[in-house]
């Protein structure tokens, strides 16, 4: 059986595994990545965060990204009830990106990993990992290609970027149930034919249906548009039929958006995701680190997902090559410890926004103006700012806040 020799072996090619190897070999690592499927596949997880913009331009990605033409997105839209909330990013707390982008996922992923290959970086596509084995920090893994054949993979450490593949969380037996409610989500992309003009036909937009129910639209510069709700199990399945005429129905519930999709039809056939968070019950071991989604996945409301999937690939990165240094690396501090912080805030920001703290603060017809910019800044990606309170004290301030708000419109009624 054919065996290759790495310093580094990537499992995953998606914004994670590309931003690890990227990284890796402009600092001269031996690295290769394996990834199941082949390029471009679908991927949802369209809208970003300003924070993941410096994960990028540190891998060496940003140049390649800025020539793409995606489409621009300055900030987030809420709707409940007719009233809008909006948050402008260049109006946040602290330093930082003012802008991101709203991507094709497809497109995107296969921007990112052709620019990685014409970088250096080793790739095989269509290849399954079947097994991997330990000894001490070195392993031997064994992967299946497309046309059948088997070879071997020898390295010093392994970055697994797999996503919801979660290939060594599965082979270890260290999955493990999400602290989130259950929430799943049905999703499918358009041509947005009847798009408004300017800022209102590409502002992302979430419109919340009920409560634990909320809708989402987010256009891209190709003239498509990503729609889909997110919502407790309860509620998604209690539609009927096969999945077009599931998301058909949940359309009538959104009176914003309904006119403008309801005769539009499904450039695919709807995916439907159940129990979307995903948990683990370590994140590192003897010769390995678990990334992105194959790490853990909280929740689409706030677009976390790519920031957080580059934010451990940027990091994963540095430390290996710390460890392949002979340096020492307290994985625990300075990996698990530091992601910890930033999902803690983000995953008090996802229940508080369930429980409906959060929608009233949104919401709230005088918002204070220092609190929506510590706000914003947050839903910018910068969750690991203890500087602003809205980070520092996340585990309370929502709620306390929240309870002001209620008071204030109890004391105008």
């Amino acid at each position: 059986m054919k065996k290759e020799n790495v310093d580094v072996l990537v499992i995953g090619a998606g914004p994670s595994g590309s931003v690890s190897a990227a990284y890796l070999n402009k600092h001269g690592i031996n690295v290769k990545v394996v990834e199941k499927t082949k390029f471009p596949r679908f991927q949802v997880g369209e809208s970003l965060i300003p924070r993941c913009m410096d994960n990028f331009e540190e891998a060496g990605l940003l140049d390649c990204l800025m020539k793409q033409g995606y489409e621009k997105k300055y900030g987030a839209r809420f709707i409940k009830d007719g009233v809008q909330g909006c948050f402008d990013f260049s109006k946040k707390y602290g330093e930082g990106w003012d802008w991101t982008w709203q991507v094709p996922r497809d497109h995107f992923d296969k921007t990112l990993i052709d620019e990685a290959i014409r970088q250096g970086v080793s790739v095989d596509f269509e290849t399954e990992v079947t097994k991997v084995e330990f000894n001490g920090t070195d392993s031997l893994t064994t992967v299946k290609h497309q046309d059948g054949s088997e070879s071997q993979i020898e390295a010093k450490f392994i970055i697994d970027s797999s996503g919801f593949g979660r290939v060594i969380a599965r082979q270890l037996g260290l999955e493990a149930p999400s602290k989130l409610a259950e929430h799943g989500s049905i999703f499918t992309q358009v041509k947005d034919v009847n798009r408004p003009e300017g800022v209102e036909g590409t502002t992302i937009t979430f419109e919340i249906i009920e409560t634990e129910v909320w809708f989402w639209y987010i256009p891209f510069s190709n003239g498509n548009t990503s729609i889909g709700f997110v919502g407790p199990m309860e509620w998604i399945n209690k539609f009927e039929g096969n999945k077009t005429e599931v998301l058909q129905e949940m359309m009538k519930t959104s009176p914003y958006y309904y006119e403008q999709f309801k005769d539009i039809p499904y450039l695919f056939e709807p995916y439907k995701v159940e129990n979307i968070a995903k948990n683990v019950t370590k994140l590192y071991g003897d010769g390995f680190v678990l990334t992105g989604n194959s790490a853990e996945f909280l929740d689409p409301v706030f677009s976390s997902g790519v920031s957080f999937a580059t934010e451990t690939g940027l990091l994963s990165a540095k430390l290996a090559i710390k460890q392949l240094n002979n340096e020492e690396v307290d994985w625990q501090t300075e990996f698990v410890d530091y992601m910890k912080q930033g999902v803690d805030v983000f995953t008090t920001y996802v229940k508080e926004w369930y429980t409906g703290n959060l929608q009233k603060i949104i919401f709230h017809d005088k918002p204070n103006d220092e609190f929506k910019e510590q706000i914003c800044a947050v839903l910018a990606g910068y969750v690991w700012d203890k500087t602003n309170p809205f980070v520092r004290k996340h585990s309370h301030i929502v709620r306390n806040v929240a309870k002001l708000v209620e008071m204030e419109e109890n004391m105008s009624e």
